[in-house]
């Protein structure tokens, strides 16, 4: 069944197959792969490789998000970001999202050819993306956390998860669309490892298929690759050796509804989706 989500280059169909967004971090410090892009000519070939391995989305950021990591400047996160997202648009026909809360960071690069804006505050840090993604006519995805960019892994969490990030998708949908974005344009994302405890984020991944039915028009992104749940359950302190519980997670979140999985490891991702895939489509 033909499903489409909405960005300023194209329609993106998300229901004939999973869709696979490919990381890449721009970073000195992410938790798992900071520093390991230092030009530009490296991101292009990391890209090539995505590419070629099955990604369909290509999503970069320049400041990490993990715990205690430390926020960066505008003006440092646009010099990170520009140039690659350039450099990607001009070389390869494949949909980039930049991984940003702040406008002046999403203005920048939707000019240089991002055309979805991936905010993992959706909306609650920098309500002015809404008007950047109403101006470039981007996609949007609006993930859930609580607190702000320097508590989000802090902050208490919520009593019941469920209902929470029920209640933020709501807000920023509603917000959302007050400024003009299309309801076809927004995706959302329980934003696994943000505000939750280790049970929520198993919780949110097992009853996924409840918040896949309260939102039907919006595609649903999980994004579980190498993060510290997985570690705790498989014993692997290193991010990078968490990738069979990070395919494992992505294969569950996808059988219960998910519509783009945003991970690390797109080959192995890939493939893991195509089995999945091809075991629902029997029910």
């Amino acid at each position: 069944m033909r499903k489409i989500w909405q960005t300023s280059k194209r329609q993106i169909d998300y229901g004939e197959k999973t869709l696979v967004m490919a990381i890449l971090n721009v970073t000195p410090d992410s938790f798992s792969d900071g520093g390991k892009i230092n030009s530009i000519d490296e991101a292009l070939r990391r890209v090539e490789k995505f590419a070629r391995e099955g990604a369909d989305i290509i999503d970069v950021g320049g400041e990490s998000t993990r715990p205690n990591g430390e926020p960066v400047t505008k003006e440092e996160e646009i010099r990170r970001v520009v140039p690659v997202i350039e450099a990607i648009a001009t070389r390869f026909d494949l949909p980039i999202s930049i991984d940003t809360w702040k406008s002046e960071v999403a203005e920048k690069a939707s000019e240089a050819g991002a055309e979805i804006i991936n905010d993992i505050s959706g909306l609650l840090f920098d309500g002015r993306i809404a008007r950047i993604a109403v101006k470039y006519k981007t996609g949007l995805i609006a993930m859930h956390l609580r607190g702000t960019f320097e508590t989000m892994h802090k902050t208490a969490p919520a009593e019941d998860i469920l209902t929470d990030v029920s209640s933020h998708f709501r807000r920023s949908i509603e917000k959302a669309r007050s400024f003009g974005i299309r309801n076809e344009s927004i995706a959302l994302d329980v934003g696994i490892g943000f505000s939750k405890t280790f049970e929520q984020n198993l919780e949110l991944i097992a009853k996924l298929g409840k918040l896949v039915k309260e939102f039907p028009e919006h595609p649903m992104l999980v994004g579980t690759s190498r993060k510290s749940f997985i570690g705790k359950i498989t014993g692997k302190a290193l991010p990078s050796e968490r990738l069979n519980g990070s395919v494992s997670s992505a294969a569950i979140a996808v059988w219960n509804g998910a519509n783009i999985v945003r991970v690390h490891d797109v080959k192995e991702t890939f493939e893991a989706l195509k089995v999945v895939e091809a075991i629902a489509d029997k029910i």
